[in-house]
């Protein structure tokens, strides 16, 4: 659950009234001027309706330029930016010539699979000079917790109006939120749904290729049976660079989605190079092209992952999600800071995904997307922008912690005291012990009589004890006074 702090809750809020007020004020006045000229077309719905309408004129169209961004080359590790510009104050947006070589950091290409790969390119390519571009025919041949509160209400109270009991309950989660970068608690809700006899379907579209030991998505991570999981639906997309998507169940299901799914049945099915590059990244994945690539590449994505969010958590940024999983969101809630910070970030050569999308406007973010394809060279540089632009933007709201260097240095102060302090020190003795261990080791000195000696002996062995480094104001007068006597002999 994110929790708003207090002022930048108030900040935002109060950047959103006054957007609306203006908006609203603009609106006004635009009814006032173009009374005349307004058109309605009887018997024809609008397109756009009350807030819905508004959004689009006074939020969305001011920053457009942050969404949708065109690209002309494959979404790789880097890849370019076709920069767009808008003469009616971003209404429309026309593309030029000009193009951005950006570090990639908004797409979902988990494995790398999306840009030329040594293994699965040449299959693809061959597969599309074999079997052409496309086969036209059809392919018929939350918290734990809360889930089981409304589990019991549901089985409790049943369906609405009437208060039948529900013949079957599915129970929905994914893999990997895609805007939250968070791991579904599956262990607990396999258990919660065994307990009450619902079915799960599990979505593992930002999961699947991309998190677990071999790649198998959230239950291999989590060490969850498969078996425990009635429907499991993932897509060829974000890690295996291709397109379509697949669902795994029981047989009885999958041959009733056959014949009865109309998306299956009207339908054209996928087109063989895509197959071909499915197939020959899962190959890869597995090992079976007689490498160590795949093993490679999840490996490097699970460290590349916990290495950037490491980081942006150490420079002070609100970030959320779970450890392992490639999608980190970067709190900016203040809608000004969206495109602020977007386009600060382009502007530098790095591309990041940001804004409003199926959260609430008061916690807007920018979203990261972390690549098998990136090299720790690449990661540190966009660390490096990314910090610049947030301290710019003002979205670093928690305290940084001190670099590298600052901790060395403050160890070795802190070391070096420490040494000091080891440093053995003389032992502390009563007055009258020193002069006695002075008496015993001194003896009698030379002609003085025995007073002259006492005192001498005194003396010496009050230096020797160290006592004339002490701040003792007691210690001191005794001495002075001892030596007073001394010379008075």
């Amino acid at each position: 659950m994110i929790t708003i702090p207090y002022l930048t809750a108030l900040t935002t809020y109060f950047s959103y009234g006054l957007l609306f007020a203006f908006g609203q004020l603009r609106d006004f006045f635009r009814k006032i001027f173009d009374w005349w000229s307004h058109n309605s077309l009887e018997g024809y719905a609008p397109i756009c309706l009350g807030l819905e309408d508004f959004y689009i004129r006074r939020l969305y169209l001011r920053i457009q330029d942050c969404f949708n961004r065109p690209i002309c080359s494959s979404p790789d590790a880097w890849f370019d930016v076709v920069e767009r510009i808008s003469n009616d104050y971003n209404k429309t947006l026309k593309r030029t010539t000009r193009v951005a070589r950006c570090l990639n950091l908004g797409s979902y290409n988990y494995l790398g699979f999306a840009a030329a790969d040594e293994y699965c390119t040449p299959r693809a390519i061959e597969s599309l000079k074999k079997f052409s571009a496309s086969t036209c025919s059809t392919r018929v041949d939350g918290a734990p917790s809360h889930l089981e509160k409304v589990l019991r209400e549901q089985i409790a109270e049943g369906q609405p109006r009437t208060h039948r009991p529900w013949k079957k309950i599915i129970v929905v989660v994914e893999g990997i939120y895609s805007m939250e970068g968070e791991l579904c608690q599956l262990p607990e809700i396999v258990s919660i749904c065994k307990k009450y006899r619902a079915y799960i379907y599990l979505d593992e579209a930002h999961s699947i290729g991309a998190v677990g030991k071999s790649g198998r998505g959230v239950c291999d991570l989590l060490g969850v049976d498969t078996a425990d999981i009635d429907i499991m639906m993932g897509t060829f997309t974000k890690s295996f660079g291709s397109c379509g998507g697949y669902i795994a169940g029981s047989k009885e299901l999958i041959e009733y989605l056959k014949h009865n799914c109309p998306a299956h049945l009207y339908a054209t099915s996928i087109s063989p190079p895509a197959a071909q590059q499915i197939i020959s990244s899962i190959k890869v994945i597995l090992g079976e092209d007689g490498s160590s690539r795949g093993a490679q590449k999840l490996a490097r994505i699970r460290e590349n992952s916990n290495f950037f969010r490491s980081e942006l958590q150490k420079m002070g940024f609100e970030v959320l999600g779970d450890n392992d999983s490639p999608v980190m969101p970067i709190m900016l809630y203040n809608p000004a800071k969206i495109p602020a910070f977007s386009r600060e970030c382009l502007k530098r050569n790095v591309a990041v995904d940001g804004g409003f999308s199926s959260h609430p406007f008061t916690v807007s973010r920018a979203r990261i997307c972390i690549s098998a394809a990136h090299t720790r060279e690449d990661l540190i540089r966009a660390l490096e922008v990314i910090s610049r632009v947030g301290d710019m933007v003002g979205v670093k709201y928690f305290p940084a912690e001190p670099k590298k260097q600052q901790l060395e240095e403050k160890e070795l102060r802190w070391t070096e005291e420490i040494s000091f302090q080891e440093i053995p020190r003389s032992p502390r003795s009563s007055f009258r012990m020193v002069i006695i261990s002075g008496l015993n080791t001194v003896g009698t000195c030379m002609d003085l009589d025995a007073t002259k000696t006492r005192l001498l002996c005194c003396s010496y062995s009050l230096v020797q004890a160290g006592f004339s480094r002490l701040k003792s104001s007691s210690v001191i007068h005794k001495l002075q006074a001892a030596l007073t006597q001394f010379h008075s002999f």
